[in-house]
């Protein structure tokens, strides 16, 4: 590829830097302004109830590359984590791009195309390396890696300026169970003919041992279940393909029928068999049929190993589901890991099986789970065989990339931290900030998309710290209070030690002030506004201590 001297390569994350989640990489290259761009993974991280109250989906604010969607010549997915893919549906209407992924990925991307309405068609399957796939002044291939989910892959990204490796997620695995495997030797092919840049996951930087392989599980999560009485319930990641399959597989070994409970688990796993990435998988049994099966002969395997309250182990631990109840001296295997913010919803699960005499088996020994991302020795081996000049840590909140970028500067590597909203220009021997550019949050509220900037979110945070309170007004035609104020509480105790009330002592002052106000007040809605809202937040005050947020509705009677 000729390289033009006028062009710079650039490198500007979205989402996925500085947090953990969420993730969106743009690449660009061409003349300052002009460039021609390629989007790496739509993430989407999920809501909670202390930041983003009623939320269900929370993504990267692609208004950046939307008004510059003319220059955007593809979106790359690296694998069918939702935090890599989950947006698709959501995001692709304002871009109308082509969207290229590996087989078990394009069937996972296809699957939310479809269910926003969308043409299937425009994700396309890709095979892996050494293919490439050329888009605009990029040519891209899909390198085998091993991780949490089949089929996940690295992109090498050849420009004029040089060549890229985008990590994505991985880990150094020789025996990941299902998938392909980690293989050193092709990333030091890679490496050998030549690395500009390595932009690599940072997740794990702290861990100081050797990441483990999958097929380590193997003995301890059969010796666990074949000395368990009662029933035994296991939760994982729905993606974790490999797991679900050993842990079936030792339920299986131990005698016992093993039952999916879940729509996410079911779907991931029909869809692995339907791609050819998932054999060997022992029969299951449908919930409406293993009613009638000894409970020390069965094994179920649920959604929600990260709390999530509609998923199967939620719905488990607080009563029937399905027909299946835990019962004392049950076992339930948490196979996973407690993303962080998630430790509340866990230990709620966690409490209450405790509550019913379950024997809970969790990760915290790290006896029964591993992680699907690199450690810091496994790292450190991507560095050396991949051999590139500069190091961009990602995937990572601020720490991670900090602590990831010092790792590669021991070695001799050239490293930024870039968050998100960094726009690093990657055209010379060293990487440089030039720019910084606006990033958000959009968030999926219901079925509708609206962003950090539109006060919806902080307007509900508000009201759920500090109250709501409704005043009804009516003037007559006279200009003058018509009866009194009407006044409802939300989220606001009633304050029954006042003889009327918190409500009716708000509605006492509201008719002391208004009868005093002047005629120039009373007939200006702002003015009356203001008088009423300043009115209602000191009345609160006093009261107990708290200034709720007032919606006020004025109604003026016609002459």
């Amino acid at each position: 590829m000729a390289k033009n001297k006028n062009a710079r390569l650039i490198y500007a994350p979205l989402g996925g830097a500085g947090e953990i989640g969420m993730n969106m990489y743009l690449y660009g290259y061409g003349p300052e302004g002009k460039e021609r761009f390629i989007l790496v993974d739509v993430g989407v991280t999920f809501g909670n109830m202390e930041s983003s109250p009623g939320v269900d989906l929370i993504m990267a604010d692609i208004s950046w590359i939307q008004a510059r969607a003319d220059r955007l010549d593809a979106i790359f997915i690296t694998h069918g984590h939702e935090d890599h893919v989950g947006a698709l549906g959501l995001l692709w209407p304002r871009l109308h791009v082509p969207v290229y992924a590996r087989r078990f990925t394009t069937a996972l991307a296809q699957g939310k195309m479809e269910r926003a309405g969308l043409d299937t068609t425009k994700v396309i399957e890709t095979h892996p390396w050494p293919k490439k796939v050329k888009v605009g002044p990029f040519e891209v291939g899909f390198v085998p890696v091993s991780h949490s989910i089949p089929e996940s892959s690295s992109l090498v990204i050849d420009t004029p300026a040089g060549r890229i490796l985008h990590t994505g997620d991985f880990k150094v695995d020789p025996t990941p169970v299902v998938g392909e495997p980690f293989d050193p030797d092709l990333f030091g092919e890679i490496g050998r003919e030549g690395v500009k840049v390595l932009v690599c996951d940072s997740t794990n930087v702290f861990s100081t041992h050797p990441g483990r392989s999958e097929a380590t599980l193997e003995k301890p999560i059969s010796e666990l279940i074949s000395n368990a009485s009662g029933m035994v319930v296991a939760t994982t990641f729905a993606s974790n393909v490999a797991r679900l399959k050993t842990l079936a597989l030792a339920g299986k070994a131990a005698g016992r029928e093993i039952v999916v409970l879940g729509r996410a688990m079911n779907h991931m796993l029909s869809t692995a068999r339907a791609t050819e990435v998932l054999d060997g998988f022992p029969p299951t049994v449908d919930a409406t049929d293993a009613q009638d099966i000894p409970r020390r002969n069965l094994m179920l395997l649920a959604t929600g190993s990260q709390g999530e309250r509609r998923a199967a182990s939620a719905q488990l631990s607080e009563g029937k589901y399905l027909g299946f109840e835990l019962k004392k001296d049950d076992t339930f295997l948490f196979s996973s890991k407690t993303i962080p913010g998630n430790e509340v919803s866990v230990a709620r699960i966690l409490n209450r099986l405790s509550e019913k005499g379950v024997n809970i088996i969790d990760d915290s020994a790290e006896i029964y789970h591993v992680s699907g991302h690199p450690n810091r020795p496994d790292l450190a081996r991507m560095h050396e065989l991949i051999n590139a000049d500069i190091l961009i840590p990602m995937h990572g909140e601020h720490r991670h990339l900090s602590t990831h970028a010092a790792l590669g500067e021991e070695k001799g590597m050239k490293s930024v931290i870039a968050p998100n909203g960094t726009v690093v220009d990657l055209t010379g021997d060293t990487p440089e900030i030039v720019d910084n550019i606006e990033t958000g949050r959009l968030y999926l509220d219901g079925t509708e998309l609206i962003g950090a900037m539109d006060g919806v979110i902080l307007e509900r945070i508000r009201i759920a710290l500090r109250g709501h309170v409704s005043v009804s007004v009516i003037i007559d035609e006279k200009g003058r209070p018509l009866g009194d104020a009407w006044v409802e509480l939300q989220g606001l105790p009633e304050m029954t030690a006042m003889p009327n009330g918190l409500a009716g002592e708000i509605e006492d002052e509201l008719g002391d002030v208004m009868n005093r106000a002047d005629r120039k007040v009373l007939n200006d809605d702002d003015a009356l506004e203001d008088l009423i809202r300043r009115t209602c937040t000191r009345t609160c005050n006093n009261a107990m201590g708290k200034k709720p947020i007032c919606s006020i509705m004025i109604s003026r009677l016609a002459d």
